[in-house]
Formats: structure tokens, C-alpha cells, sequence
């Protein structure tokens, strides 16, 4: 008679039209889509931690407000960020002799970055630190690049469209443009001269 382990009970052999089968392949899927979710959301998390870490180094730290107009200058200068590697990739391409683009990939994934982007910042609104309010940007500034930290910095969007409208509406509010009450009193005599 073979001696069996007494430490190790023998492995069943699973039917693969079982429940257990069943319930054995749901739970594998589940940690799957489990460990697939938890990846997304960590590289999600390290992008937005990177665009947040590029706007704190563009702060001037004499700055105590920014008005909309100040984070409009700052997102166009975020989005010209890959205008020298346009650049270097261009050049190399432009060298006689050479079959084929170099770099062809990254410089696909920059302009489809940069459109989508642009799209955002004309459309909808770009999301960037909260640098308007003064008690945001004091969080923005003290805030170290954790990205435990992340959820307690507050994002706003800005739209190029929106600081346009406010802009044309400040226009038409100057005091330049009013006519003087003279003038109108003036235009009303000749009016009624005729």
C-alpha cells in the first residue's frame, strides 16, 4: 500500500463544467479586472501628478493671486511644453540620406496629445491647479508631489473661450466708450432743430 503525506491532503482534480470550475474562473477574473483597475488608476494618478508638478514650477513665488488671464498664459505655455522636441525630431528627420522617420511614434503620440488638449482648453476647459483662489494656490504651493496627497488639491477648469467673453464684456464696460452727457445733449438740440 502507498504511504500517503499526513501534512498534504491530495489536490481534487476540478471538473471544468462544475460550479466550482465556474466560481474558481469568476474569482480569477475578478482579481484580473481588480489588478487592471488599480494599474489605470496609478498611472492615471502619476499623470495628473505630473502635469500638477509642471504648473508649481511655473509659479512665481512673489505671486500671491493669479488672475484668469495669468492661467490662461500658464496653460499656453503647458501647451507648447513639447515644441523643442517637435523640434529636435524634425530636424533629425530633415537630415538627407535617411529612409524612414525617426521617432515617428513619439512624435504621433505629442501631436495627439497636443490636439486633444487644445480641444480641451477651447472646449470644455483645461483642468489645472485652483491658482485663482489664494487659499487654494497656498495648498497648491505647500503641497510636496505625494500622490497620497493629491485628492487635497482642488481643480478648476479654464476655458479659452470663457476668459475671451469676460474679456469683450470688460471691453464694453469701459468708460471710454460711454458718450458724455454733453455729446447727448448736443444730439438731442439737433434733433429737434429739425
Amino acid at each position: 500500500m502507498p504511504k500517503t503525506q499526513k501534512g498534504k491532503a491530495a489536490e481534487k482534480v476540478v471538473h471544468p463544467y462544475s460550479r466550482k470550475a465556474a466560481y474558481l474562473a469568476r474569482e480569477e477574473n475578478r482579481l484580473k479586472r481588480k489588478e487592471r483597475q488599480k494599474n489605470e488608476k496609478a498611472a492615471r494618478l502619476n499623470n495628473i501628478g505630473e502635469k500638477l508638478l509642471w504648473f508649481q514650477s511655473q509659479l512665481d513665488s512673489a505671486k500671491t493671486n493669479y488672475s484668469r488671464k495669468d492661467a490662461c498664459e500658464i496653460i499656453e505655455r503647458y501647451l507648447h511644453r513639447f515644441d523643442s522636441e517637435l523640434e529636435q525630431i524634425k530636424l533629425m528627420n530633415g537630415i538627407k540620406g535617411r529612409q524612414g522617420r525617426l521617432h515617428g511614434a513619439r512624435e504621433a503620440v505629442i501631436k495627439q496629445t497636443v490636439e486633444r488638449e487644445q480641444a480641451q482648453y477651447e472646449g470644455v476647459g483645461f483642468e489645472i491647479p485652483d491658482i485663482i483662489n489664494t487659499k487654494h494656490l497656498k495648498t497648491f504651493r505647500e503641497w510636496t508631489g505625494d500622490l497620497k496627497k493629491l485628492p487635497n488639491i482642488k481643480l478648476r477648469k479654464v476655458s479659452k473661450k470663457n476668459v475671451d467673453t469676460r474679456n469683450e464684456m470688460e471691453e464694453k464696460e469701459d468708460p471710454e466708450e460711454v458718450p458724455e452727457e454733453d455729446d447727448l445733449d448736443d444730439e438731442l438740440m439737433d434733433e429737434t432743430d429739425h
